[in-house]
């Protein structure tokens, strides 16, 4: 009878603590392992496993199911992990994963800026006479005098800067303002000449500036222009950045091989700020390579990649440039960190602080759940161990992207680890410890003997809670059985485990010496405990647990030990010694299934 009660609390707990909350138990859709698993066989052209058999397809339509094959035919797979079928003809298949890391960095995007150069500013050329124009050697001056003198001709400035006017000598025009080229002028005329002698001066053409441009632009060289002409005028005639290569916010002027200035053009987007200071004959504008830059869409005005300056690009700074629209609410945050595949779903609030890194793709939502998750696959897997898929994709359709080792990998063995079951187990724990703490603390005595058991009982479940209380749940869900796999949809956060093939079996919990023994055909239960010291005194030699690699437990008087299997024996408590008997068990039993590990009072 006590083993009857402690195989049915066994099941209980297992079927409760594996099973999301409120979840109905469906009919799944199941991969052959084993035998016919997905990835036996020989190596594609890639170095993947390839198939044997051609793959049965999963019949279309909601609610559909595959048919479970006939006890005397080895099931053909499915899917194969790594290869794509196309009739008869296998190939190499483009793990959605590398699609999107791919794409991340190539939506067609264009730079924040590029539309900057379109013959806008090369086409208005100006050729200098405003009234700001500084007057410099080579410019001409058209001179009219006339009344007592009379003189006319056009001038030109020579290398000293000056013009020479008969029965006047040289007048230095250089550095003179336009504006004030005349009044200047009339002031030396004005020496030799008291009176009755005006003057008209005119400056009729502008010598040209000659800047070179370089760098990541599409056509390098020396231009003309106007000392007034400004960076995006030289720019332009030089075709514009190169969007794939060029930086729209590193731009720098070199005089004398030092640099004198350092443009933003991000400013004069955004603000309108024009790059400041008059171009001199001979300066250099270098357009420096494309910083960091991440691609931004969703609810923005503009869909681009922003470039960042070289620093550490934050959220707030790329809030500030794309300016979201006020129904956005959440960012999607899709990149690479440490060599690996990430995504991150936050509220628009926290994206401020939150630090972006090269090529990360940025979407700016409204209220509702990113596109993709991110799903990781550890154990004995031959490629990327972060997949960022999208939602509502299943585990098989995952699998079929990982390629294994098939000679190592223990694909019966496949297991799943959710948060979600994580938070489940921790809190089913947690509830039944407190109930457990609470019943001996409020329990009453009618005697002095029995008042004495009651603090020792006390005593003993608050340590007993202390310990147990550290101890993290796994949040297994067992997704492989009798060598077929479950095609359940992946969560956010999941961990698909790919355990290696083991020739081992662990024994823990109430043996003497915890300890891992080579697998034998020809060994039991009993010869396993014997090989790890053989029980303690508090061991209950009739309830002993096997956890299999595929996650699932068994009492062991119901299952065969196979290799990869973990042996727990259970502790027994006298339930004339402990009147909570019923409770200790059921959380040591809880503890056991959620946590593999055995604690004792």
């Amino acid at each position: 009878m006590h083993c009857a009660r402690i195989f049915c609390l066994l099941s209980l707990l297992v079927l409760a603590l594996s099973s999301p909350a409120g979840a109905q138990e469906p009919t799944p859709e199941l991969l052959p392992a084993g035998a016919g698993s997905p990835l036996q066989g020989g190596k594609n052209a890639s170095g993947l496993p390839a198939a044997t058999a051609r793959p049965q397809m999963l019949p279309s339509g909601q609610g559909a199911r595959t048919a479970a094959p006939a006890p005397a035919a080895a099931p053909a797979p499915l899917y194969v992990p790594g290869v794509r079928w196309n009739g008869d003809r296998p190939f190499t298949a483009v793990p959605a994963w590398a699609q999107q890391a791919s794409a991340s960095l190539q939506d067609n995007f264009p730079p924040f800026g590029a539309t900057l150069f379109q013959g806008y500013f090369a086409g208005t050329y100006y050729d200098g006479m405003n009234a700001n124009y500084t007057v410099m050697p080579g410019d001409r001056i058209l001179v009219h005098l006339w009344g007592a003198h009379t003189y006319s001709d056009t001038l030109m400035v020579d290398q000293q800067g000056n013009i020479f006017l008969p029965e006047v000598g040289p007048v230095p025009v250089a550095g003179v303002s336009n504006g004030q080229l005349q009044t200047h002028i009339k002031r030396y005329l004005a020496a030799t000449f008291r009176s009755n002698v005006e003057l008209y001066a005119n400056l009729l053409t502008a010598q040209p500036v000659a800047v070179y441009v370089t760098g990541f632009v599409n056509r390098p060289g020396r231009y003309a222009g106007g000392m007034n002409d400004s960076v995006l005028y030289y720019l332009d005639r030089a075709g514009g950045i190169i969007p794939e290569r060029g930086s729209y916010r590193d731009v720098i002027v070199q005089r004398g091989g030092k640099t004198v200035a350092r443009t933003d053009l991000y400013a004069f987007i955004l603000t309108g700020k024009l790059p400041g200071g008059a171009l001199r004959d001979g300066d250099v504008i270098v357009v420096g390579a494309r910083g960091d830059y991440v691609t931004a869409s969703g609810l923005i005005p503009q869909q681009a990649a922003y470039e960042g300056t070289g620093k550490s690009f934050s959220g707030a700074e790329l809030v500030r440039l794309a300016a979201p629209l006020p129904a956005a609410s959440h960012v999607s945050v899709t990149g690479v960190r440490n060599a690996a595949p990430f995504h991150v779903y936050l509220p628009l609030r926290d994206f401020g602080g939150f630090a972006l890194a090269q090529g990360d793709k940025v979407e700016f939502l409204a209220d509702k759940p990113g596109e993709t998750i991110m799903v990781s696959v550890s154990g004995s897997t031959l490629g990327a161990t972060r997949y960022p898929v999208k939602r509502n994709t299943t585990l098989r359709t995952l699998l079929a992207h990982v390629p294994v080792d098939a000679n190592l990998a223990n694909l019966p063995g496949i297991y799943l680890k959710r948060k979600t079951v994580v938070a489940q187990q921790k809190k089913a724990i947690a509830d039944a410890l407190y109930r457990l703490e609470q019943s001996v603390l409020t329990s009453t005595s009618t005697t002095a003997e029995e008042a004495t058991i009651r603090v020792k009982e006390a005593e003993l479940v608050q340590n007993f809670v202390q310990r147990a209380a550290v101890l993290e749940p796994d949040g297994v869900v067992v997704v492989t059985r009798a060598g077929w796999t479950a095609d359940i949809i992946l969560e956010d956060g999941d961990e698909v485990i790919i355990p290696q093939k083991s020739d081992i079996v662990q024994i823990a919990g109430e043996v003497m010496i915890p300890k891992a023994l080579v697998y034998s055909a020809q060994l039991g239960v009993k010869q396993y405990v014997a090989g790890a010291g053989g029980f303690t005194d508090r061991a209950d030699a009739d309830n002993i647990l096997v956890v299999h690699p595929n996650g699932e437990i068994q009492l062991a008087n119901a299952t065969a030990v196979m290799p990869g299997d973990l042996l727990l024996v259970m502790p027994r408590y006298d339930s004339k010694k402990f009147q909570i008997f019923k409770d200790i068990v059921q959380i040591l039993y809880q503890i056991a299934i959620a946590t593999k590990v055995v604690i004792s009072m």
